[in-house]
């Protein structure tokens, strides 16, 4: 298995945004948001099945961690080598319609 996950293009589009968000606020902030996205990924490439199924969500393939430290939610795949995280959300949007495409 790989040392860390992959970030797909919309999940790097979600943490830019995000950081880009916080960081004319507090820099420091942005800067741990990035540090806690690089570190989930790591922790998903060794332990690929540590997060949650929410079936509600998505298909069983998918998995959610939040970042620890920020109400973000890490989605991403546990069945591929690396795991590729999918997406990288808020926890107050409205989650349903912005997972509505990641299929089964």
């Amino acid at each position: 298995m790989s040392l860390s996950a992959v970030f797909v293009p919309a999940a790097q589009a979600d943490l830019r945004a995000a950081v880009g968000w916080i960081v004319s606020d507090n820099p420091t902030a942005a800067r741990a948001l990035r540090i806690a996205a690089e570190r989930a990924a790591k922790r998903i490439g060794a332990h690929p099945r540590i997060g949650a199924v929410r079936s509600t969500l998505a298909s069983g393939r998918h998995r959610f961690v939040l970042l620890r430290g920020f109400p973000y939610l890490v989605v991403y795949t546990a069945d591929t080598d690396p795991p590729r995280i999918l997406r990288v959300l808020h926890t107050a949007r409205d989650l349903p319609p912005l997972l509505a495409d990641l299929g089964p």
